[in-house]
C-alpha cells in the first residue's frame, strides 16, 4: 500500500435531510471534500442493512446494501418519487442524530412506492440485477419477505418448522404468497447498487478509494445462517450451541457477548472455504479495499456457550489462521486487505499478521493510555500498518483528551509536541501524518473537533449508537486546506487532477 492518508467517515453521517446520510449529492461533496484534502482513501463502515439495536455490524445479510441510503432526491429525479411524498414526511428533529425508529416507520412505506412504480419501467434491469446476484439475493429477498410476514420475528422463532429449516417445497409455496415482498426487497437491491455504483465511479473519477469494513462474524437472524446452516456451529434446530464474544479486559468486566454464532471451519475447509470466498468476493464489488474485523479471530476466538448471558464463562479455540488467509489471498491478489488485530493480542496472533502480510492497526490514543498494555508508541510502528486516531468504538479525540488520565495526557503532551496554540487535536493529526505508517487514517469527528456527543459505539451498550450525523451546510473548503496542508508536508497527498 502507497504512502497516503484517508477520512473515516460512516455512509449514514453524511448531511441529508432525510434522517441519514445517502449515496447521492452529499456523498458526492463529501468525495469533493476529501480529494481537495489532499487524501487517498474513503474509509466507511459495512453497509449493509441494520437491525435490532441499529449495528451495521450485525446485518441480515453479509452481501446487501442498506436501503435507507438509496438516496431519495435521486428518485425524484428518476420519476420514482415526487417531491410532495418526500417533503410531506417528518424526517426527524435533530440534524445531528439518526432517528432509526422513524427510518423504520417511514423510509420502507415511501421506497415501496418506488418499487411500484418501477416494477414495469425496469422490470427487465432489475431481474438481469437479481439473475446475476442469485447466489445470495434469493434468499435474502425471501428472508426478509418473511420476517415481514412474521411480524419481524428473529427465524429461529418463525412458527412454520419447514420455513424456519430453510426446505425448498415450503419455500417454493411461499415464493409465490410473497411474490410483492420478495419484488420490493430484489427492487430496493438494484436501486442501492445502482447508486453505489455511480458514486464509485464518481469516486474513481476524483482519485478517492473506498476502504470497507467487514464483521468477522454474521448475525443470527440473518439470511446467511438462515439459507446456509452447514457453515455453523448449530443444533439439529439450528439453534447455535456456542456464540462470538471476547472475554473480560480492563474496559469491561463482563466482556462483550456478541451472539453471533461461529462458524464449522472444519466443514468450510473441506469445501476450501467456499463460503467465505464468496463473500469476499461480495465485498470486492463495493471496495477498493477491505478491512477485516476483529482479526485476531481468525487465529483463535472466544466460544461461549449460548445460554450464558455475559462472556466471562467462554473459552479459547483455535481457528482456521492461514489455511483461510492464504485462499481469501489467492483468490483475490489484487484485493488489498486491512486486519483490525486490536484487543487481546498475542505471539500468534502477531505471528499470523506477519505470515499474512497485511497491514495491521496502531491507535494513537492507545500508545499514550495506561490501561491498554497492548499500545505501541509511534516511534515502534511498522511501515505496513494503518495508523488511527482512533476508531468508531473509541472516544473522539477530543474526548479523549477531556477524560484521559492527567498522567495519560502529559505523556502525549510531551511525546507528540502538544500545545493550545496549535491545538491538542492537530498535534495528534501532526504524529499520526508523520508516522511511518504507509496509511493514517482520523475519524472526520476528530478533524471536526468534537466531543464524545460524536461517539460513533461505545462497545458492550445497546442503545444510542451509530447516530452521529455531520451538520448540513458547513462550509469544508477551510478545513481541507488545513489537512492537505499538513497531508503534503508529510508526503501523504495524492493526485486529484
Amino acid at each position: 500500500m502507497e504512502r497516503g492518508s484517508g477520512i473515516l467517515m460512516p455512509v449514514s453521517s453524511l448531511p441529508s435531510p432525510y434522517g441519514i446520510g445517502t449515496l447521492g449529492k452529499s456523498a458526492e461533496a463529501y468525495i469533493d471534500f476529501l480529494a481537495r484534502a489532499g487524501q487517498s482513501w474513503w474509509q466507511i463502515l459495512p453497509v449493509g442493512p441494520t437491525s435490532v439495536g441499529d449495528s451495521p455490524y450485525q446485518s441480515p445479510s453479509a452481501y446487501a446494501g442498506n436501503p435507507y441510503f438509496i438516496d431519495l432526491d435521486l428518485l425524484i429525479e428518476d420519476g420514482l418519487l415526487t417531491k410532495e411524498e418526500v417533503q410531506g414526511i417528518h424526517w426527524g428533529d435533530d440534524p445531528t442524530c439518526t432517528d432509526y425508529g422513524l427510518l423504520y416507520r417511514e423510509r420502507i412505506p415511501l421506497l415501496s412506492k418506488a418499487a411500484e412504480r418501477g416494477r414495469k419501467r425496469d422490470r427487465d434491469k432489475a431481474l438481469a440485477f437479481a439473475e446475476e446476484n442469485a447466489s445470495w439475493l434469493a434468499d435474502y429477498t425471501m428472508f426478509m419477505a418473511l420476517k415481514r410476514h412474521f411480524g419481524m420475528r428473529e427465524w429461529t422463532e418463525w412458527p412454520d418448522e419447514d420455513l424456519r429449516m430453510h426446505r425448498a417445497e415450503a419455500l417454493a409455496v411461499w415464493r409465490d404468497k410473497l411474490d410483492e415482498d420478495i419484488w420490493l426487497f430484489t427492487y430496493l437491491q438494484y436501486l442501492f447498487f445502482k447508486q453505489w455504483n455511480d458514486l464509485r465511479k464518481y469516486a474513481r473519477s476524483k482519485n478517492i478509494k473506498i476502504l470497507g469494513d467487514i464483521a468477522l462474524y454474521v448475525a443470527l437472524d440473518s439470511a446467511d445462517v438462515w439459507s446456509s446452516p452447514e457453515n455453523f456451529l448449530l443444533d439439529e434446530e439450528h439453534r447455535p450451541m456456542e456464540v462470538a464474544g471476547v472475554p473480560p479486559d480492563l474496559f469491561s468486566d463482563d466482556g462483550q457477548l456478541w451472539g453471533n454464532p461461529l462458524y464449522d471451519y472444519a466443514h468450510m475447509q473441506r469445501d476450501g472455504f467456499g463460503w467465505w470466498v464468496q463473500r469476499i468476493g461480495g465485498a470486492a464489488k463495493l471496495y477498493d479495499a477491505i478491512r477485516i474485523d476483529h482479526f485476531r479471530g481468525i487465529e483463535s476466538y472466544w466460544a461461549v456457550p449460548a445460554s450464558e448471558t455475559t462472556a466471562k464463562n467462554g473459552r479459547w479455540v483455535k481457528g482456521p489462521g492461514m489455511d483461510l488467509i492464504g485462499t481469501l489471498k489467492a483468490h483475490f491478489p489484487d484485493i488489498q486487505f486491512i486486519a483490525e488485530d486490536l484487543g487481546y493480542p498475542t505471539r500468534e496472533v502477531e505471528q499470523l499478521l506477519d505470515d499474512s502480510g497485511f497491514p495491521g492497526m496502531k491507535l494513537l490514543v492507545f500508545a499514550f493510555d495506561r490501561r491498554n498494555t497492548g499500545g505501541r508508541m509511534p516511534h515502534s510502528y511498522k511501515t505496513n500498518s494503518i495508523c488511527y486516531t482512533g476508531t468508531h468504538d473509541n472516544e473522539t479525540l477530543n474526548g479523549w483528551i477531556a477524560h484521559a488520565d492527567p498522567r495519560d495526557l502529559a505523556k502525549a503532551r510531551v511525546y507528540l509536541g502538544l500545545n493550545e496554540e496549535e491545538g491538542y487535536a492537530r498535534g495528534f493529526f501532526r504524529g499520526g501524518m508523520s508516522s511511518v505508517s504507509c496509511l493514517f487514517i482520523a475519524q472526520m469527528q476528530d478533524y471536526l473537533e468534537l466531543g464524545d456527543e460524536a461517539r460513533m459505539n461505545t462497545p458492550g451498550t445497546m442503545s444510542g449508537n451509530w447516530r452521529w450525523r455531520m451538520l448540513p451546510g458547513q462550509d469544508l473548503d477551510g478545513l481541507a486546506d488545513k489537512i492537505r496542508e499538513m497531508t503534503i508536508l508529510y508526503g501523504r497527498n495524492q493526485d486529484h487532477g
